[in-house]
């Protein structure tokens, strides 16, 4: 039987940390978490598209909008990408409000170059925000996780990654990565009540704006993506942290508009043997038409989400 859900109250009394939410979909995320009962650590660096500078403007504007709404919240403007930064934004939402529930892993920069052009420090500083900071978050919370026996994990992913796109190795590299961070979390953690899933986002936002447009054809699919707001990512993060997804761990979910997508993940296809081993040459004669027609083809996410938004 499914349990009945009091409307407005999915989160009620919970504690949820919000990183980088003074924008874009991590805003949302806090105004309906805190609107659904949650008290929310709301982090945000305040720092631009590209990771640079820093602004206390943002958390605190949210902040204020959460409790003028009748809500609870404090804002945190540290940084994820460094390990006690980390540490510290758990600490608070322990020390504010007496315990963690929730993590909303969010915060993210771009730095989109094509591969031949990009720097080590273009990567370094994505990898480190997205990827790194994201364990550093996540690290943070699963102590406290373990000690009161649950605990719930969503983290931001991106087709960059699951699928592919241009000019943005260092992205699709991180978010890929949070993908594997997401199931292991699942994994080990299981075992303590803890969930961890995360959700591929289309939405308009300061990040989506910075991509360059090459042509007529991009500066079209760019005004699609203005229509999807943020705003629509938001009731599938809250849904993950309540007990109601109390069944659900392990998963990626993509949100776009008004649709949900259930990813599915990397299994095997195709399998080929023979019983005296193989050598290159085989493999080229044999392996490769066997499993040839089953190839994923060099495709990017506008190629796959060919229709527009629903």
């Amino acid at each position: 039987m499914t349990e009945q859900i009091n409307p407005g109250h999915m989160l009620q009394d919970k504690v949820i940390l919000v990183t980088g939410a003074g924008r874009g979909v991590g805003r949302d995320i806090a105004l309906l978490a805190a609107s659904q009962g949650a008290k929310v650590i709301v982090n945000d660096l305040g720092g631009e598209a590209d990771g640079e500078g820093a602004d206390k403007t943002p958390a605190m504007e949210v902040v204020g909008d959460i409790k003028a709404a009748g809500g609870e919240a404090a804002a945190n403007y540290g940084s994820v990408a460094d390990f006690e930064t980390a540490e510290a934004m758990v600490q608070q939402a322990v020390d504010t409000y007496g315990r963690i529930d929730g993590v909303v892993n969010n915060a993210g920069i771009l730095r989109d170059v094509i591969f031949h052009k990009m720097t080590e420090e273009e990567w370094d500083i994505v990898i480190a925000v997205h990827l790194k900071g994201s364990f550093n978050v996540a690290r943070a919370a699963a102590t406290r996780f373990r000690e009161q026996q649950s605990g719930a994990f969503v983290h931001m992913t991106s087709t960059s990654g699951l699928v592919g796109n241009f000019g943005q190795a260092n992205y699709a590299a991180a978010k890929l990565g949070i993908a594997g961070l997401s199931k292991s979390l699942a994994l080990d953690m299981s075992r303590f009540g803890v969930r961890s899933n995360c959700i591929s986002p289309f939405a308009w936002s300061r990040l989506i704006g910075t991509i360059p447009i090459a042509d007529e054809a991009q500066a079209a699919r760019v005004e699609k993506i203005k229509a999807m707001t943020p705003a629509k990512i938001a009731p599938m993060a809250v849904f993950l942290l309540s007990e109601a997804a109390a069944e659900v761990t392990a998963q990626i979910f993509g949100v776009r508009h008004n649709e949900i997508f259930l990813f599915n993940q990397p299994r095997p296809i195709r399998s080929v043997q023979r019983t005296e081993g193989w050598t290159p040459e085989t493999i080229a004669e044999h392996a490769l038409p066997a499993m040839k027609s089953s190839f994923m083809g060099l495709e990017r996410s506008q190629d796959v989400f060919s229709w527009d938004p629903v």
